[in-house]
């Protein structure tokens, strides 16, 4: 339907501004006038270039944020669905959420209800989104819920930040040390060589194997280069196979030093988004369901699979759980816990709560071991390379 936007005059007699969606410019005269308004003048609203391309951009976990707690304080406060995401439409900034929410609310308008209407847009709103507006809907709390969505979507972006920051320190470090290293290798060896080649004489065993190195880095860079693409691109294809995939994703949570922060994520993300949906009403085999396919590692995935298996056989959450050796045995006691008393939700927040802070904490310690290692290892390479090109002067003056 038409976007127009549109000046006029309040009851009151002030200037207001606005959009609306109607089907022709006569009707939004119309329903603007129903609204008691005055002096309006209405025109179409410019598409914008962007519009439905990649350009537009993309909603942020905090767009969501404001939209749901924004929603979640107007429903409470009984103003109706429509007009809602009527006057969010109006205050929305991030073009394509506002575009998505006139859809809606057309939508809605044309007699789907809220879930429905959201369902349609799953690259906004996910299936965890979806099925707990639908609880939400169905017993009558949807501003409850809302708020719960809002604080789950604050929670699990700082999450992703934390794991981030984790992982792009050590890989700058990297990317730097493989920088300064290629260039010793490219532009500095090459000049030592020309020098020992006028003086004549044999170099010494370590010089000898770093002007090698400097050769067949100069003469392969790009054989290299291509070489390292070819191998992303062929454990990307690999990957994707479940088995690989199950298999790689269940070794990265026993890594040395990076698995104890890994499924550290993976306990805090699952008992937050699960303990979420169970507090807003969403039937715990489908919150499995939901869960399993938005843990984000395959052996998780597959745990929680045999989880929902469990439950429907009428036994346990805590005993498929315990069998991943994924979950310490706190977190599974603390479940098996809140099963026996019917707070499985409350246990799940503690959970997520716990581990949460343990996030930070191993995102600390992580830190604070990867620096003095990779600065370790850099200085050793790069002194060991400056040694080896001057090992020859050392000689030389030895000689003189």
């Amino acid at each position: 339907m038409p976007i127009f936007i549109y000046k006029a005059r309040s009851r009151s007699g002030r200037r207001i501004k606005g959009d609306l969606d109607a089907s022709s410019l006569d009707m939004a005269e119309k329903v603007l006038k129903r609204k008691g308004l005055s002096e309006i003048r209405v025109k179409p609203r410019p598409k914008d270039i962007l519009e439905g391309t990649f350009l537009e951009g993309r909603v942020s976990p905090r767009d969501m944020v404001v939209f749901s707690r924004q929603f979640s304080t107007m429903i409470n406060a009984g103003v109706p669905i429509l007009q809602s995401l009527e006057v969010m439409c109006e205050q929305t900034e991030n073009s394509m959420l506002r575009r998505k929410l006139y859809e809606i609310k057309n939508d809605i308008e044309g007699g789907a209800s809220l879930y429905e209407s959201i369902r349609k847009h799953r690259d906004i709103f996910d299936d965890l989104y979806t099925n707990m507006v639908d609880a939400g809907e169905t017993g009558g709390v949807l501003d409850v819920v809302l708020e719960r969505l809002a604080l789950y979507i604050e929670k699990a972006a700082k999450l992703r930040a934390k794991v981030k920051s984790a992982m792009i320190y050590p890989g700058v470090i990297i990317a730097v040390s493989l920088a300064v290293i290629s260039i010793i290798l490219i532009f500095v060896i090459p000049s030592f060589e020309q020098m020992f080649a006028d003086l004549g004489g044999a170099l010494p065993v370590p010089t000898q194997i770093v002007i090698d190195m400097s050769r067949f880095f100069q003469d392969s860079v790009l054989y290299i280069i291509a070489a390292l693409i070819a191998a992303v691109m062929a454990f990307r294809l690999i990957y994707r196979r479940e088995r690989v995939k199950t298999l790689v994703d269940n070794w990265v949570l026993f890594l040395p030093v990076a698995g104890p922060l890994l499924r550290k994520v993976a306990v805090a993300r699952f008992s937050r988004t699960l303990s979420t949906m169970i507090s807003s009403g969403v039937p715990i085999l489908r919150a499995l369901d939901i869960v399993s396919r938005t843990s984000g590692n395959k052996a998780l995935e597959l745990g929680v699979i045999e989880a929902g298996k469990s439950i429907s056989e009428g036994q346990t959450l805590a005993e498929p759980l315990d069998e991943t050796g994924i979950f310490p045995p706190m977190v599974i006691h603390m479940i098996s816990i809140g099963e026996a008393t019917g707070a499985l939700d409350t246990m799940l927040e503690k959970i997520a709560d716990f581990y949460d802070d343990e996030v930070d904490v191993a995102v600390e310690t992580l830190t604070s071991l990867i620096e003095p290692i990779m600065i370790a290892v850099l200085g050793v390479i790069v002194g060991g390379l400056v040694v080896s090109m001057y090992l020859p002067v050392f000689q030389l003056g030895d000689v003189m």
